[in-house]
């Protein structure tokens, strides 16, 4: 859990990772590759992106520890370091859908009494 009292440090260090995470396509990244390691062939064909496109994102995520790479033969697969990664990824997927339903629907009522 956050405190009130973190550090410069630790919430520039947070800000910098959601920065990362803002960017859509390093999401469809992340989430492509799930729990498993995945050659740049199988996270292009998942995320419908072009190689280029998807060896740019990853070499900026592998440079935050975001993915980890591992040569198996002459092809690198990339990891995500930690599952738990994943896993806050969906809890805060699912926690912005709640947010913006409820957010929706007092928005909706806040402009029918307008």
């Amino acid at each position: 859990m956050i405190k009130n009292n973190q550090n410069d440090s630790s919430i520039k260090r947070l800000s910098k990772h959601f920065k990362l995470l803002s960017e859509p396509s390093r999401l469809k990244i992340l989430c492509s590759l799930g729990l498993e390691c995945r050659p740049v062939s199988d996270v292009v064909n998942a995320t419908g992106m072009s190689q280029t496109n998807v060896s740019f994102h990853l070499r900026i995520l592998r440079e935050a520890g975001l993915v980890r790479p591992e040569r198996r033969g002459s092809f690198i697969y990339y990891c995500l370091p930690d599952p738990k990664l994943l896993q806050l990824i969906e809890d805060f997927q699912a926690w912005t859908e709640n947010h913006s339903s409820s957010h929706s629907a007092i928005t909706g009522k806040e402009k029918a009494t307008q």
